[in-house]
Protein backbone atom coordinates (compact mmCIF):
# COMPACT_ATOMS: atom_id res chain seq x y z
CA UNK A 1 0.00 0.00 0.00
CA UNK A 2 1.48 3.34 -1.08
CA UNK A 3 2.01 6.17 1.39
CA UNK A 4 1.25 9.85 0.82
CA UNK A 5 4.70 10.58 -0.64
CA UNK A 6 4.44 7.74 -3.13
CA UNK A 7 0.91 8.90 -3.99
CA UNK A 8 2.26 12.35 -4.86
CA UNK A 9 5.09 10.93 -6.99
CA UNK A 10 2.70 8.59 -8.80
CA UNK A 11 0.37 11.52 -9.48
CA UNK A 12 3.22 13.70 -10.83
CA UNK A 13 4.52 10.94 -13.08
CA UNK A 14 1.04 10.16 -14.40
CA UNK A 15 0.30 13.82 -15.15
CA UNK A 16 3.61 14.32 -16.94
CA UNK A 17 4.73 17.07 -14.53
CA UNK A 18 7.73 14.88 -13.74
CA UNK A 19 9.63 12.67 -16.16
CA UNK A 20 12.40 11.47 -13.83
CA UNK A 21 12.24 11.51 -10.04
CA UNK A 22 15.07 13.50 -8.45
CA UNK A 23 15.51 13.78 -4.68
CA UNK A 24 18.26 14.84 -2.32
CA UNK A 25 19.62 13.98 1.14
CA UNK A 26 20.50 17.40 2.67
CA UNK A 27 22.53 17.01 5.90
CA UNK A 28 24.22 19.97 7.53
CA UNK A 29 27.88 19.11 8.30
CA UNK A 30 27.70 20.25 11.92
CA UNK A 31 27.81 16.79 13.52
CA UNK A 32 27.62 13.08 12.84
CA UNK A 33 24.48 11.46 11.45
CA UNK A 34 22.22 9.48 13.78
CA UNK A 35 19.63 6.80 13.10
CA UNK A 36 17.00 9.46 12.47
CA UNK A 37 18.92 10.46 9.35
CA UNK A 38 18.66 6.87 8.14
CA UNK A 39 14.97 7.59 7.59
CA UNK A 40 15.88 10.42 5.20
CA UNK A 41 18.23 8.07 3.34
CA UNK A 42 15.53 5.42 3.15
CA UNK A 43 12.82 7.81 1.89
CA UNK A 44 14.91 9.91 -0.48
CA UNK A 45 17.03 7.10 -1.91
CA UNK A 46 15.45 3.66 -1.49
CA UNK A 47 11.74 4.48 -1.43
CA UNK A 48 11.77 7.12 -4.17
CA UNK A 49 14.85 7.65 -6.34
CA UNK A 50 15.91 4.02 -6.54
CA UNK A 51 12.43 2.58 -6.75
CA UNK A 52 11.38 4.97 -9.53
CA UNK A 53 14.64 4.76 -11.46
CA UNK A 54 15.64 8.34 -10.66
CA UNK A 55 18.57 9.94 -8.86
CA UNK A 56 19.30 11.16 -5.36
CA UNK A 57 21.95 13.75 -4.53
CA UNK A 58 23.86 13.89 -1.28
CA UNK A 59 23.90 17.66 -0.87
CA UNK A 60 25.62 19.27 2.07
CA UNK A 61 23.71 22.20 3.51
CA UNK A 62 26.89 24.10 4.35
CA UNK A 63 25.56 27.65 4.59
CA UNK A 64 26.55 28.28 8.24
CA UNK A 65 30.36 28.24 8.52
CA UNK A 66 30.30 28.92 12.25
CA UNK A 67 29.23 25.33 12.98
CA UNK A 68 30.48 23.29 10.02
CA UNK A 69 33.64 21.31 9.47
CA UNK A 70 35.16 18.95 6.90
CA UNK A 71 35.45 16.27 9.62
CA UNK A 72 31.67 16.05 9.63
CA UNK A 73 31.52 16.04 5.82
CA UNK A 74 33.79 13.01 5.57
CA UNK A 75 31.95 11.20 8.38
CA UNK A 76 28.58 11.81 6.71
CA UNK A 77 29.86 10.53 3.37
CA UNK A 78 31.12 7.34 5.06
CA UNK A 79 27.83 6.79 6.88
CA UNK A 80 25.55 7.42 3.91
CA UNK A 81 27.62 5.15 1.68
CA UNK A 82 27.59 2.54 4.46
CA UNK A 83 23.79 2.60 4.27
CA UNK A 84 24.10 1.78 0.56
CA UNK A 85 23.51 5.18 -1.05
CA UNK A 86 25.15 5.76 -4.43
CA UNK A 87 25.06 9.02 -6.34
CA UNK A 88 26.52 12.48 -6.79
CA UNK A 89 27.82 14.60 -3.90
CA UNK A 90 27.09 18.32 -4.06
CA UNK A 91 27.52 21.31 -1.75
CA UNK A 92 25.24 24.26 -1.12
CA UNK A 93 28.36 26.43 -0.90
CA UNK A 94 29.09 25.71 -4.56
CA UNK A 95 25.87 27.59 -5.38
CA UNK A 96 26.65 30.72 -3.37
CA UNK A 97 27.18 32.89 -6.45
CA UNK A 98 23.94 31.78 -8.07
CA UNK A 99 22.07 32.20 -4.79
CA UNK A 100 23.47 35.72 -4.43
CA UNK A 101 22.29 36.55 -7.96
CA UNK A 102 18.82 35.30 -7.07
CA UNK A 103 18.81 37.60 -4.04
CA UNK A 104 19.76 40.52 -6.29
CA UNK A 105 16.89 39.62 -8.60
CA UNK A 106 14.49 39.62 -5.65
CA UNK A 107 15.66 43.13 -4.77
CA UNK A 108 15.17 44.31 -8.36
CA UNK A 109 11.63 42.93 -8.33
CA UNK A 110 10.87 44.79 -5.10
CA UNK A 111 10.66 41.56 -3.14
CA UNK A 112 13.63 42.04 -0.81
CA UNK A 113 15.18 44.87 1.16
CA UNK A 114 18.18 45.57 3.38
CA UNK A 115 17.31 46.20 7.02
CA UNK A 116 19.42 47.64 9.84
CA UNK A 117 16.88 46.99 12.62
CA UNK A 118 18.64 45.36 15.62
CA UNK A 119 17.91 41.63 15.89
CA UNK A 120 16.08 41.85 19.25
CA UNK A 121 13.84 44.64 18.02
CA UNK A 122 13.19 42.81 14.75
CA UNK A 123 12.11 39.75 16.70
CA UNK A 124 9.63 41.83 18.72
CA UNK A 125 8.28 43.42 15.55
CA UNK A 126 7.38 40.02 14.04
CA UNK A 127 4.24 39.91 16.18
CA UNK A 128 2.57 36.85 17.66
CA UNK A 129 0.25 34.09 16.53
CA UNK A 130 -2.70 36.39 17.24
CA UNK A 131 -1.21 39.82 16.43
CA UNK A 132 0.30 40.96 13.11
CA UNK A 133 3.88 42.11 12.83
CA UNK A 134 5.09 45.69 12.50
CA UNK A 135 6.68 46.82 9.26
CA UNK A 136 10.28 48.01 9.40
CA UNK A 137 11.07 51.61 8.50
CA UNK A 138 13.53 50.11 5.97
CA UNK A 139 10.82 48.21 4.14
CA UNK A 140 10.30 50.88 1.50
CA UNK A 141 13.93 51.56 0.63
CA UNK A 142 14.45 52.09 -3.08
CA UNK A 143 15.76 49.29 -5.30
CA UNK A 144 19.04 51.05 -6.09
CA UNK A 145 19.82 51.73 -2.44
CA UNK A 146 19.05 48.12 -1.53
CA UNK A 147 21.32 46.84 -4.30
CA UNK A 148 24.12 49.15 -3.14
CA UNK A 149 23.80 48.15 0.51
CA UNK A 150 23.62 44.45 -0.39
CA UNK A 151 26.79 44.80 -2.48
CA UNK A 152 28.51 46.56 0.43
CA UNK A 153 27.46 43.72 2.71
CA UNK A 154 29.26 41.33 0.39
CA UNK A 155 32.31 43.58 0.28
CA UNK A 156 32.66 43.30 4.04
CA UNK A 157 31.84 46.87 5.00
CA UNK A 158 29.51 45.87 7.83
CA UNK A 159 29.93 43.96 11.06
CA UNK A 160 28.15 40.72 11.87
CA UNK A 161 24.45 41.39 12.36
CA UNK A 162 24.69 45.06 11.38
CA UNK A 163 22.62 44.58 8.22
CA UNK A 164 20.45 41.76 6.91
CA UNK A 165 18.51 41.15 3.71
CA UNK A 166 14.83 40.40 4.24
CA UNK A 167 12.20 39.02 1.91
CA UNK A 168 9.31 41.45 1.41
CA UNK A 169 6.17 39.38 1.83
CA UNK A 170 3.42 40.11 4.39
CA UNK A 171 3.88 41.28 7.97
CA UNK A 172 0.24 40.39 8.70
CA UNK A 173 0.48 36.82 7.45
CA UNK A 174 -0.97 34.23 9.86
CA UNK A 175 2.20 32.21 9.16
CA UNK A 176 4.99 33.97 11.06
CA UNK A 177 7.57 32.46 8.68
CA UNK A 178 6.12 34.69 5.96
CA UNK A 179 6.52 37.96 7.90
CA UNK A 180 9.48 39.36 5.98
CA UNK A 181 11.95 36.64 6.97
CA UNK A 182 15.70 37.26 6.91
CA UNK A 183 17.23 35.59 3.85
CA UNK A 184 20.87 36.84 4.07
CA UNK A 185 23.13 37.75 6.96
CA UNK A 186 26.62 39.18 7.44
CA UNK A 187 29.03 36.70 9.00
CA UNK A 188 32.80 37.23 9.01
CA UNK A 189 33.67 33.58 9.57
CA UNK A 190 35.87 31.60 7.17
CA UNK A 191 34.08 28.80 5.37
CA UNK A 192 35.65 25.32 5.53
CA UNK A 193 35.47 25.06 1.71
CA UNK A 194 35.21 28.66 0.49
CA UNK A 195 37.73 30.22 2.86
CA UNK A 196 37.36 34.01 3.17
CA UNK A 197 35.65 34.44 -0.18
CA UNK A 198 32.28 35.22 1.41
CA UNK A 199 31.14 37.25 4.39
CA UNK A 200 27.43 37.11 3.55
CA UNK A 201 25.57 33.83 3.78
CA UNK A 202 22.03 32.83 2.74
CA UNK A 203 19.68 31.37 5.32
CA UNK A 204 18.38 27.85 4.82
CA UNK A 205 14.80 28.81 3.90
CA UNK A 206 16.06 30.92 0.99
CA UNK A 207 18.98 28.80 -0.15
CA UNK A 208 17.22 25.43 0.03
CA UNK A 209 14.57 25.95 -2.69
CA UNK A 210 17.13 27.60 -4.97
CA UNK A 211 19.52 24.68 -4.60
CA UNK A 212 16.68 22.23 -5.28
CA UNK A 213 15.79 24.17 -8.42
CA UNK A 214 19.42 24.29 -9.62
CA UNK A 215 19.74 20.50 -9.26
CA UNK A 216 16.37 19.75 -10.84
CA UNK A 217 15.00 18.18 -7.67
CA UNK A 218 11.42 17.11 -8.31
CA UNK A 219 10.41 16.23 -4.77
CA UNK A 220 12.05 17.94 -1.80
CA UNK A 221 11.27 15.55 1.05
CA UNK A 222 12.01 16.77 4.56
CA UNK A 223 10.90 16.27 8.14
CA UNK A 224 7.72 17.62 9.65
CA UNK A 225 9.20 20.68 11.34
CA UNK A 226 9.52 22.27 7.89
CA UNK A 227 5.79 22.03 7.13
CA UNK A 228 5.17 25.63 8.21
CA UNK A 229 8.11 26.69 6.05
CA UNK A 230 6.60 25.23 2.88
CA UNK A 231 4.75 28.47 1.94
CA UNK A 232 8.09 30.32 2.01
CA UNK A 233 9.72 27.56 -0.06
CA UNK A 234 6.95 27.94 -2.65
CA UNK A 235 7.13 31.74 -2.52
CA UNK A 236 10.83 31.64 -3.40
CA UNK A 237 10.48 29.26 -6.38
CA UNK A 238 7.33 30.99 -7.63
CA UNK A 239 9.13 34.34 -7.73
CA UNK A 240 12.15 32.94 -9.57
CA UNK A 241 10.24 31.38 -12.48
CA UNK A 242 12.27 33.36 -15.02
CA UNK A 243 15.40 31.66 -13.65
CA UNK A 244 13.96 28.23 -12.82
CA UNK A 245 10.88 27.46 -14.94
CA UNK A 246 10.41 24.06 -13.29
CA UNK A 247 9.38 24.21 -9.64
CA UNK A 248 10.24 21.47 -7.17
CA UNK A 249 7.60 20.56 -4.59
CA UNK A 250 8.22 20.10 -0.88
CA UNK A 251 6.53 17.40 1.20
CA UNK A 252 7.08 16.63 4.87
CA UNK A 253 7.17 13.38 6.82
CA UNK A 254 7.28 12.65 10.54
CA UNK A 255 10.70 12.33 12.11
CA UNK A 256 11.95 9.06 13.50
CA UNK A 257 11.74 9.14 17.30
CA UNK A 258 12.80 6.28 19.57
CA UNK A 259 12.11 5.99 23.30
CA UNK A 260 15.08 6.76 25.60
CA UNK A 261 17.13 7.87 22.60
CA UNK A 262 18.57 11.33 21.92
CA UNK A 263 17.75 12.32 18.35
CA UNK A 264 19.44 15.71 18.17
CA UNK A 265 22.90 16.42 16.79
CA UNK A 266 23.16 19.41 19.12
CA UNK A 267 22.61 17.30 22.23
CA UNK A 268 24.76 14.45 20.93
CA UNK A 269 27.58 16.93 20.39
CA UNK A 270 27.07 18.12 23.95
CA UNK A 271 27.54 14.55 25.22
CA UNK A 272 30.79 14.30 23.27
CA UNK A 273 32.07 17.73 24.33
CA UNK A 274 31.27 17.08 28.01
CA UNK A 275 33.00 13.70 27.95
CA UNK A 276 29.87 11.78 28.89
CA UNK A 277 30.57 9.31 26.06
CA UNK A 278 33.68 8.00 24.33
CA UNK A 279 33.33 10.08 21.17
CA UNK A 280 30.77 10.18 18.37
CA UNK A 281 31.19 6.45 17.74
CA UNK A 282 30.58 5.36 21.33
CA UNK A 283 28.39 2.24 20.94
CA UNK A 284 25.78 3.78 23.25
CA UNK A 285 25.27 6.65 20.82
CA UNK A 286 22.48 6.50 18.22
CA UNK A 287 24.91 7.87 15.64
CA UNK A 288 25.34 5.66 12.60
CA UNK A 289 29.06 5.26 13.34
CA UNK A 290 28.23 4.35 16.95
CA UNK A 291 25.66 1.79 15.84
CA UNK A 292 28.13 0.38 13.32
CA UNK A 293 30.69 -0.05 16.12
CA UNK A 294 27.98 -1.58 18.31
CA UNK A 295 27.39 -4.22 15.61
CA UNK A 296 24.25 -3.00 13.85
CA UNK A 297 24.13 -3.58 10.10
CA UNK A 298 22.78 -1.30 7.37
CA UNK A 299 20.18 -3.90 6.43
CA UNK A 300 18.85 -4.11 10.01
CA UNK A 301 18.66 -0.33 10.34
CA UNK A 302 16.88 0.09 7.01
CA UNK A 303 14.47 -2.72 7.86
CA UNK A 304 13.63 -0.95 11.12
CA UNK A 305 13.06 2.35 9.33
CA UNK A 306 10.84 0.65 6.75
CA UNK A 307 8.80 -1.07 9.46
CA UNK A 308 8.44 2.21 11.36
CA UNK A 309 6.62 3.53 8.31
CA UNK A 310 6.16 6.91 6.64
CA UNK A 311 3.53 9.05 8.33
CA UNK A 312 2.48 12.68 8.67
CA UNK A 313 2.16 12.65 12.46
CA UNK A 314 5.01 12.37 14.96
CA UNK A 315 5.16 9.22 17.06
CA UNK A 316 7.71 7.32 19.11
CA UNK A 317 9.00 3.85 18.31
CA UNK A 318 9.97 1.23 20.85
CA UNK A 319 13.70 0.43 20.88
CA UNK A 320 12.65 -3.22 21.15
CA UNK A 321 11.54 -2.99 17.52
CA UNK A 322 15.03 -1.94 16.45
CA UNK A 323 16.61 -4.69 18.54
CA UNK A 324 14.28 -7.25 16.97
CA UNK A 325 15.55 -6.33 13.50
CA UNK A 326 19.24 -6.92 14.29
CA UNK A 327 18.51 -9.97 16.45
CA UNK A 328 16.59 -11.60 13.61
CA UNK A 329 19.41 -10.94 11.15
CA UNK A 330 22.25 -12.08 13.39
CA UNK A 331 20.34 -15.20 14.34
CA UNK A 332 20.58 -16.22 10.69
CA UNK A 333 24.12 -15.02 9.95
CA UNK A 334 26.27 -14.99 13.09
CA UNK A 335 28.46 -18.04 13.84
CA UNK A 336 28.12 -19.49 17.32
CA UNK A 337 30.89 -19.31 19.89
CA UNK A 338 31.20 -20.01 23.60
CA UNK A 339 32.25 -17.33 26.03
CA UNK A 340 31.88 -17.12 29.79
CA UNK A 341 31.14 -13.57 30.92
CA UNK A 342 31.39 -14.05 34.71
CA UNK A 343 33.60 -17.15 35.10
CA UNK A 344 33.94 -19.71 37.84
CA UNK A 345 36.34 -22.67 37.53
CA UNK A 346 35.15 -26.23 37.04
CA UNK A 347 37.39 -29.32 37.34
CA UNK A 348 36.62 -32.81 36.03
CA UNK A 349 37.85 -35.03 38.87
CA UNK A 350 37.50 -38.44 37.19
CA UNK A 351 39.82 -37.67 34.32
CA UNK A 352 43.64 -37.49 34.44
CA UNK A 353 45.69 -34.30 34.10
CA UNK A 354 46.10 -33.31 30.46
CA UNK A 355 42.91 -35.06 29.41
CA UNK A 356 41.17 -33.54 26.40
CA UNK A 357 38.48 -34.77 24.07
CA UNK A 358 36.98 -33.16 21.01
CA UNK A 359 33.30 -32.57 20.47
CA UNK A 360 31.48 -31.35 17.40
CA UNK A 361 29.43 -28.14 17.41
CA UNK A 362 27.31 -26.47 14.76
CA UNK A 363 28.68 -23.21 13.39
CA UNK A 364 25.14 -21.90 12.92
CA UNK A 365 22.10 -24.18 13.36
CA UNK A 366 20.08 -21.88 11.08
CA UNK A 367 22.59 -22.29 8.26
CA UNK A 368 23.22 -25.99 7.56
CA UNK A 369 25.68 -25.07 4.81
CA UNK A 370 27.98 -23.55 7.45
CA UNK A 371 28.74 -27.03 8.75
CA UNK A 372 30.37 -27.90 12.05
CA UNK A 373 33.66 -27.39 13.86
CA UNK A 374 35.60 -29.28 16.55
CA UNK A 375 35.99 -27.95 20.10
CA UNK A 376 38.19 -29.43 22.81
CA UNK A 377 36.83 -30.34 26.21
CA UNK A 378 39.46 -30.48 28.96
CA UNK A 379 39.92 -31.35 32.58
CA UNK A 380 39.77 -27.69 33.61
CA UNK A 381 36.90 -25.52 32.37
CA UNK A 382 35.16 -22.24 33.08
CA UNK A 383 31.39 -21.92 33.39
CA UNK A 384 29.14 -18.98 34.23
CA UNK A 385 29.01 -18.21 37.94
CA UNK A 386 25.24 -17.95 37.59
CA UNK A 387 25.09 -21.54 36.33
CA UNK A 388 26.16 -22.93 39.72
CA UNK A 389 24.45 -22.62 43.10
CA UNK A 390 25.80 -24.30 46.21
CA UNK A 391 22.40 -23.67 47.85
CA UNK A 392 19.97 -23.56 44.93
CA UNK A 393 16.81 -21.45 44.86
CA UNK A 394 13.44 -23.05 44.15
CA UNK A 395 13.12 -24.65 40.68
CA UNK A 396 16.80 -24.03 39.89
CA UNK A 397 17.66 -26.05 36.76
CA UNK A 398 21.42 -25.77 36.54
CA UNK A 399 24.41 -27.10 38.41
CA UNK A 400 24.11 -27.86 42.13
CA UNK A 401 25.82 -30.45 44.38
CA UNK A 402 24.52 -33.89 43.41
CA UNK A 403 22.80 -32.66 40.24
CA UNK A 404 23.47 -33.48 36.60
CA UNK A 405 23.82 -30.98 33.74
CA UNK A 406 25.04 -31.29 30.20
CA UNK A 407 28.04 -29.30 29.11
CA UNK A 408 26.95 -27.75 25.81
CA UNK A 409 27.71 -30.21 22.95
CA UNK A 410 29.76 -32.37 25.31
CA UNK A 411 29.31 -34.71 28.29
CA UNK A 412 26.78 -34.85 31.08
CA UNK A 413 28.55 -34.13 34.36
CA UNK A 414 27.56 -34.62 37.99
CA UNK A 415 28.53 -32.02 40.57
CA UNK A 416 30.29 -33.58 43.57
CA UNK A 417 31.06 -30.42 45.52
CA UNK A 418 32.95 -27.15 45.55
CA UNK A 419 36.36 -26.00 46.80
CA UNK A 420 36.64 -22.55 48.32
CA UNK A 421 40.12 -21.08 48.10
CA UNK A 422 41.92 -17.77 48.36
CA UNK A 423 42.31 -17.67 44.60
CA UNK A 424 38.61 -18.35 43.98
CA UNK A 425 36.06 -21.14 43.95
CA UNK A 426 36.38 -24.39 42.02
CA UNK A 427 33.33 -26.50 41.17
CA UNK A 428 34.09 -30.25 41.23
CA UNK A 429 32.38 -32.56 38.75
CA UNK A 430 32.56 -36.07 37.37
CA UNK A 431 32.00 -36.93 33.72
CA UNK A 432 29.26 -39.51 33.15
CA UNK A 433 30.77 -42.04 30.77
CA UNK A 434 28.92 -42.66 27.52
CA UNK A 435 27.18 -39.30 27.43
CA UNK A 436 29.26 -37.53 24.78
CA UNK A 437 26.46 -36.48 22.46
CA UNK A 438 24.22 -39.20 23.92
CA UNK A 439 22.09 -40.06 26.93
CA UNK A 440 22.32 -43.08 29.25
CA UNK A 441 19.55 -44.75 31.26
CA UNK A 442 19.00 -43.41 34.74
CA UNK A 443 20.81 -40.10 34.18
CA UNK A 444 18.79 -37.00 33.40
CA UNK A 445 20.46 -33.62 33.00
CA UNK A 446 18.63 -30.74 34.69
CA UNK A 447 19.82 -28.30 32.05
CA UNK A 448 22.55 -27.29 29.61
CA UNK A 449 25.42 -24.92 30.48
CA UNK A 450 28.06 -23.44 28.22
CA UNK A 451 31.75 -23.54 29.00
CA UNK A 452 35.26 -22.81 27.73
CA UNK A 453 38.40 -24.88 28.10
CA UNK A 454 40.60 -23.21 30.72
CA UNK A 455 43.76 -24.48 29.00
CA UNK A 456 42.73 -23.23 25.56
CA UNK A 457 40.90 -19.93 26.07
CA UNK A 458 41.56 -16.20 25.91
CA UNK A 459 40.76 -13.36 28.27
CA UNK A 460 38.02 -11.17 26.84
CA UNK A 461 36.41 -7.92 27.87
CA UNK A 462 32.65 -7.97 27.36
CA UNK A 463 30.95 -4.58 27.26
CA UNK A 464 27.24 -4.53 28.01
CA UNK A 465 25.41 -1.41 26.82
CA UNK A 466 22.10 0.01 27.92
CA UNK A 467 20.24 3.15 26.87
CA UNK A 468 21.93 6.46 27.61
CA UNK A 469 18.71 7.83 29.06
CA UNK A 470 16.55 6.66 31.92
CA UNK A 471 12.82 6.40 31.14
CA UNK A 472 11.08 9.76 31.01
CA UNK A 473 9.41 10.49 34.35
CA UNK A 474 7.34 13.45 33.22
CA UNK A 475 9.52 15.88 35.18
CA UNK A 476 13.13 15.89 34.01
CA UNK A 477 13.16 17.40 30.52
CA UNK A 478 16.91 18.03 30.30
CA UNK A 479 18.79 15.01 29.03
CA UNK A 480 21.57 15.71 31.51
CA UNK A 481 19.13 14.91 34.34
CA UNK A 482 18.15 11.57 32.80
CA UNK A 483 21.56 10.02 32.13
CA UNK A 484 21.65 6.31 32.90
CA UNK A 485 24.57 5.55 35.29
CA UNK A 486 24.53 1.90 34.17
CA UNK A 487 24.61 2.52 30.43
CA UNK A 488 27.96 0.67 30.28
CA UNK A 489 28.95 -2.35 32.39
CA UNK A 490 32.25 -4.14 31.70
CA UNK A 491 32.92 -7.79 32.47
CA UNK A 492 36.24 -9.64 32.42
CA UNK A 493 35.49 -13.03 30.94
CA UNK A 494 36.89 -16.02 29.10
CA UNK A 495 36.31 -16.98 25.51
CA UNK A 496 37.18 -19.64 22.98
CA UNK A 497 40.58 -19.15 21.38
CA UNK A 498 39.02 -18.28 18.04
CA UNK A 499 37.50 -15.13 19.57
CA UNK A 500 41.02 -13.77 19.95
CA UNK A 501 41.75 -14.47 16.29
CA UNK A 502 38.55 -12.97 14.86
CA UNK A 503 38.62 -9.86 12.70
CA UNK A 504 37.52 -6.58 14.22
CA UNK A 505 33.86 -6.07 13.41
CA UNK A 506 33.14 -9.83 13.30
CA UNK A 507 29.85 -10.73 14.97
CA UNK A 508 29.10 -13.90 16.95
CA UNK A 509 26.30 -15.35 18.96
CA UNK A 510 27.75 -16.15 22.36
CA UNK A 511 25.78 -19.30 23.15
CA UNK A 512 23.07 -18.73 25.77
CA UNK A 513 24.24 -15.14 26.26
CA UNK A 514 23.62 -12.80 23.33
CA UNK A 515 25.02 -11.35 20.12
CA UNK A 516 28.43 -9.69 20.29
CA UNK A 517 30.79 -7.98 17.87
CA UNK A 518 34.53 -7.51 18.21
CA UNK A 519 35.20 -3.85 18.87
CA UNK A 520 36.77 -2.01 15.95
CA UNK A 521 38.71 0.53 18.02
CA UNK A 522 40.21 -1.52 20.86
CA UNK A 523 43.59 -3.22 20.71
CA UNK A 524 42.65 -5.96 23.18
CA UNK A 525 40.07 -8.72 22.81
CA UNK A 526 37.02 -6.56 23.41
CA UNK A 527 33.49 -7.57 22.47
CA UNK A 528 30.49 -5.26 22.47
CA UNK A 529 27.11 -6.78 23.12
CA UNK A 530 24.87 -5.90 20.21
CA UNK A 531 21.66 -7.28 21.68
CA UNK A 532 20.53 -10.05 23.99
CA UNK A 533 19.01 -13.34 22.92
CA UNK A 534 15.56 -12.72 24.35
CA UNK A 535 12.93 -11.45 21.94
CA UNK A 536 10.68 -8.92 23.65
CA UNK A 537 9.17 -7.00 20.72
CA UNK A 538 5.89 -8.15 19.24
CA UNK A 539 4.98 -6.51 15.94
CA UNK A 540 1.56 -4.87 15.89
Amino acid sequence: MANFIEDKINEDLASGRVKTVVTRIPPEPNGYLHIGHAKSVYINYYMTAKRYGGKCYLRFDDTNPAKEDDEYVQAIIRDVKWLGWEGEITYASDYFEKTYECAQLMIKKGLAYVDDTPADQMREMRGTLTEPGVESRCRNRGVEENLRLFAEMREGRYADGELVLRAKIDMASPNINMRDPVIYKVLHTPHYRQGDKWCVYPLYDFAHPIQDAIEGVTHSLCSLEFENHRPLYEWVVDNLKEVFPFSPVQREFARLNIERTIMSKRYLKRLVDEGRVDGWDDPRMPTLCGMRRRGYTPSAILKFVEEAGVAKADSECSPDQLEACIRSELNETAPRAMAVIDPIRLTITNRPDGWTEECEVEINPNDPAAGTRRVKTGKHLYIERGDFAEVPPHKYKRLTPGAYVRLKSSYIVKCTGIEHGEDGDNVLCEVVDGTLGADVPGVKAKGVVHWVNADDCVDIEARYYDYLLLPYDGVHEDFAERMNPDSLVIYKGKGEAMLGEAEKGQAFQFVRTGYFVRDTRSDGIVYNRVVGLKESYKAK
